[in-house]
């Protein structure tokens, strides 16, 4: 069975009403024996995974007529409005189920941008052999290759290391930085006029480094540009 996207996400504020999905979406999902069904929630702007929850029918019905995530506790055995107590609320942003139908997967706003209970951005934090606490300081989780990249970019800011190209960079300032960034427009260029993909390629991504570097030494997050990007989508056509 086709993925399905439910509805479309709320572009009013919290709290507002968005229309509940077709009838035969509920029905197409293959709730278990207890009627719940695993939910995975991801950022909507770098994709990474916050949580895993499990819904009900009522649970999904609130996420969609609310355009807040509502899950379904089980060791409460009742229904759970993300945030409620925390004021970290999961606005819904796109609805998907896979394809045996049995997993959904939330596109979610996170607000305060913390989604586990322990105080981290996500709950999977942990790669070692035993479990740590979690909490604010915990492990970012993986995320897109240019979210990656922009960390690692920030974290030699941070902290230089000896012979770091980028901190050759950050220590230039905007001198060396923006010469690079002009250097690299000019090769991206060449690379398109000649038309090889795989050049092109190169060229974008080199250019892409150097515009985080630069965005690093200003302090300007790769997430606030993932949102100006977001923002625009579906924005009026430009003339």
């Amino acid at each position: 069975m086709p993925s399905q996207i439910a509805g479309s996400p709320p572009d009013a504020p919290s709290g507002a009403p968005s229309p509940l999905p077709d009838p035969a979406f509920a029905a197409a999902l293959r709730f278990n024996e207890a009627g719940l069904i695993p939910a995975v929630a991801q950022d909507w702007l770098d994709g990474a995974v916050l949580m895993v929850a499990w819904m009900n029918r009522e649970a999904l019905e609130c996420s969609l007529a609310t355009g807040e995530v509502h899950y379904w506790s089980r060791s409460r055995q009742e229904l759970w409005h993300k945030g409620a107590s925390s004021g970290h609320y999961q606005k819904l942003r796109g609805l998907r189920y896979d394809c045996d139908a049995d997993v959904l997967l939330l596109s979610v706003e996170q607000v305060g941008e913390v989604a586990c209970h322990t105080g981290a951005r996500s709950c999977f934090y942990d790669q070692g052999p035993s479990p740590s606490g979690g909490g604010p300081g915990a492990a970012p989780p993986p995320a897109d290759a240019c979210t990656e990249l922009m960390r690692v970019i920030e974290a030699r800011r941070d902290q230089p290391e000896p012979g770091s190209y980028t901190n050759k960079l950050l220590e230039g300032g905007d001198n060396r930085i923006l010469k690079k960034i002009g250097e690299e427009c000019a090769e991206f260029v060449m690379a398109c006029k000649d038309g090889d993909p795989s050049e092109i390629a190169g060229e974008a991504a080199d250019l892409v480094f150097h515009l985080q570097v630069a965005l690093a030494h200003h302090g300007v997050g790769w997430r606030q540009v993932q949102a100006v990007l977001a923002a625009r989508r579906g924005a009026p056509r430009r003339e």
